[in-house]
Parts: C-alpha cells; structure tokens; sequence
C-alpha cells in the first residue's frame, strides 16, 4: 500500500467528492464509506459491466495535522488477468476472434491503469488547491529541546534561550510528504531515500 501526506487546508471530504465525480462512470462505480476525517472510497467495475474483467481499489482519506494522507491498497487484478488470458487463448485458436474481445481488451488495459488513474486525480486535486507534499508555513515551526519555545524554520538559534536548533530542522520526503527528521536517510513511510 502507498501512502502520500499532502499539506494544506481540503478535508477528506473534497478528495471523496473528486474521486467519485471523475470515476463514478462506464463500466466503474464508486462508492463511499464513511465521512468527516476518515473516508474510504472504492472504485470497482460495476456489476452490469458491458465488457472486460473485474477489478476493484479502495483508497483512503484521512485527517492528520495540517493535511490529508492518503492510502491506497492494492488493487484486485484476477478479474482482468482472467480476462487478458481468455482473450489470449481466442487469439491463439483463431486470430480474427480478437475483433469481436476489442471491446474488452480494451476495458482491460484501461483497468490495469486504474491506480495510475486515480493517483493522477489526486495530484491535480491537491495542486488546485494548493496542497503539496512540502511542510506547510503553520507547520514550519522548530521546537527548541531546550525551553519548548516554537522557532521559524530556518532560525540557527532560539529566539527564547539562544540554543543552537541545527539538528532539530523538519524536513519532509520528497516523495510522500511525511515528516522525516534531518538524522534520517531514507523516510519511514514510503522507505525512500530522503
């Protein structure tokens, strides 16, 4: 499961509503769990499908300081693989058979794009919006380990007590937005290197 952290001020809520209005159509359908901070949404190919396999991904939304993580699990394939290997089997037996799986080749391939997809929405979301991965200016604060007085990010000493703040800078992954510390090499969330 891959999980971002983007920064900023949308609530789960918005992130629900944009999934469901770009992926609530053709052969998917959507559907809602929960709301307020903790939303989960699934995607999966509606029970009428007119063609390709089954395939299902559940993303979810939720809260944290100054933000929103999502999540998104692993997306249900044997449906589609099933489907590839049928059509693979009529194109063997006999080649023109792949005129009449058009259709659902087709359907097929759009579904191993899904999480692609659906992350692609989520960025242009976030970027409307102005939510990004970097620490947010309200969460760029430097506790001191010294006097707990908050420091502006950047600050080489304590505006309160004049102790050094080197090694207490945030830094967020570049990749997923979590909070690292500078002493990390590699985030804890998504295990790429800082």
């Amino acid at each position: 499961m891959e999980e971002r952290i983007y920064h900023g001020d949308m609530t789960p809520e918005d992130f629900a509503r944009e999934l469901v209005a770009a992926f609530n159509r053709g052969n998917l359908r959507v559907q809602q769990i929960g709301s307020g901070s903790q939303i989960a949404i699934q995607i999966g190919t509606s029970q009428i499908a007119t063609s390709g396999g089954q395939t299902a991904l559940t993303v979810s939304l939720r809260s944290v300081e100054d933000g929103i993580a999502i999540k998104m699990g692993q997306q249900a394939w044997l449906g589609v693989a099933a489907s590839l290997g049928y059509t693979a089997l009529l194109a063997l037996k006999n080649p023109f058979a792949l005129l009449g799986r058009i259709d659902d080749l087709a359907q097929d391939i759009e579904n191993l794009r899904l999480s692609e997809e659906v992350w692609k929405v989520i960025e242009s979301t976030a970027r409307s919006s102005g939510m990004s991965t970097e620490l947010s200016e309200r969460m760029r604060r430097i506790v001191c380990s010294y006097c707990n007085s908050a420091n502006p990010v950047g600050e080489s000493r304590c505006l309160a007590c004049g102790a050094p703040l080197g090694d207490t800078q945030p830094l967020t992954c570049k990749n997923c937005g979590f909070i690292v510390s500078p002493k990390e090499t590699s985030c804890p969330n998504c295990k790429r290197p800082v």
